[in-house]
């Protein structure tokens, strides 16, 4: 939504020499044609993007142009190949930076500043837009306005960029991709089991919390250790100061259950939505069953984590109070890291909750998008993920044929540019 109210609308921002048209390559260095003659439209970019604009999207080139302001190239010239794009393919808008590194403006990419005019005029939510380009420049572009962004990895003899969220070989890959995702947050949002987001790092957190099919969050002291979390108050007031409406869950960090308690009392008093953290057991394998009852009888909302056993969970269920929410946490993937299956348990586990009415079980430390299926069959309430795990998510329905292909492009692409030969 945008100011007052204004319904904001995903776009797909694309480079426009080495995305729609063929560059020229000299020396392994990309330049772009010259004339109108010269420009040629790559390979399934018509049909991709029309796929696009049927999808949803707004459709806008952002494009560096700096043999303009170098005097190698003339306006009129490039418009002229920007009209002909527009008049073949169905796009919004076409966006130019005629100047050159010299010229400090604020639309050359690796600066944003195309990407938000063009969302200010088109009224574009950058959140959910992509950005696709085949150089660093577009991708560090996309990155600060706040777009996922595909990096089409040419092989250019030349800096690539440091992070993207996809690599590709094309616009017809990258689209493919982009139209799955609707097709997989369509499939998930048909599940019964909740996801939570499992992170520590914050504008991650964020972003997971504002995708409608997360609706909740977890942490815990190893990713916080990860993510260079150093104040662990500070880090949680962060969050909770933009999550109110989701569960957020934090973990006491101490051993005794003296200290375990006092901690547990304050982490509940941060905000409504705060679930406290209490391991099954210390360190010492000591159980922590009459701690949860006593932050129970004092309606503490609690998560028990680190489960793995169906008399863990027994023993945690006698414990909690049917009047105060609740989350039991069973570590299925670690379950499954042992060899053993899963599922039989938490099928189980889901049978003892019956008698909580206000308890939920998650099925926790996924290893694999597959997991969220097992845990939405078996009828767990909850799945936590981790980003990596979430990032595969627009994988889910995709053709297997499709995903082969990719494979092998992928292995095709890397051999030729490390200069891999068997016969050398």
């Amino acid at each position: 939504m945008g100011i007052g109210g204004e319904m904001m609308r995903p776009a797909v921002f694309l480079d426009r020499d080495g995305v729609i048209s063929r560059p020229t390559v000299r020396e392994g260095k990309p330049y772009p044609p010259h004339s109108l003659a010269e420009l040629e439209l790559l390979p399934g970019v018509q049909e991709a993007l029309r796929a696009l604009k049927a999808g949803g999207y707004c459709l806008v080139v952002v494009t560096n142009q700096p043999d303009i302001a170098r005097g190698t190239a003339r306006r009129t010239v490039v418009d002229s190949m920007n009209d002909w794009l527009k008049s073949v393919l169905p796009l919004d808008a076409v966006l130019t930076c005629p100047h050159d590194d010299r010229d400090l403006c604020q639309c050359r990419k690796p600066l944003p500043g195309l990407i938000t005019q063009a969302a200010r005029e088109l009224r574009v939510e950058c959140k959910a837009s992509y950005m696709i380009g085949d150089r660093w420049r577009d991708i560090e572009a996309g990155r600060r306005a706040g777009c996922k962004t595909f990096y089409i990895d040419r092989g250019y003899d030349e800096q690539a960029p440091q992070t993207y969220d996809f690599r590709v070989g094309s616009l017809p890959d990258a689209a493919r991709i982009i139209l799955q995702s609707n097709t997989s947050v369509t499939a998930i949002r048909g599940l019964k089991v909740k996801i939570f987001a499992d992170g520590a790092n914050v504008p991650d957190m964020l972003e997971m919390y504002s995708k409608p099919y997360i609706k909740g969050l977890t942490t815990n002291p190893t990713l916080m250790r990860k993510a260079g979390i150093s104040n662990y108050r500070a880090f949680a007031r962060e969050i909770l100061v933009q999550i109110r409406d989701k569960p957020v869950s934090f973990e006491v960090v101490c051993d005794e259950f003296a200290e375990m308690e006092r901690q547990a009392l304050e982490i509940s008093s941060w905000a409504d939505n705060v679930y406290v953290k209490i391991p099954v057991t210390n360190t010492r394998g000591e159980p922590s069953y009459a701690l949860i009852r006593r932050l129970a009888s004092r309606s503490v909302k609690l998560n028990i984590t680190a489960i793995m056993t169906l008399a863990q969970v027994r023993e945690v269920v006698s414990a909690l109070s049917p009047e105060v929410a609740s989350f039991v946490s069973v570590f299925a993937g670690r379950i499954a890291d042992t060899g053993v299956d899963p599922l039989p348990l938490m099928a189980d586990a889901v049978q003892m909750l019956k008698t909580l009415p206000k308890a939920e079980l998650i099925w926790a430390s996924p290893r694999e998008v597959l997991n969220i299926f097992h845990a939405d069959r078996v009828g767990c309430h909850v799945v936590t993920a981790t980003r990596d795990i979430l990032e595969k998510l627009p994988l889910v329905g995709y053709s297997l044929d499709e995903y082969s292909l990719d494979t092998v492009r992928m292995f095709y692409r890397d051999a030729v540019a490390a200069g891999f030969s068997p016969c050398q």
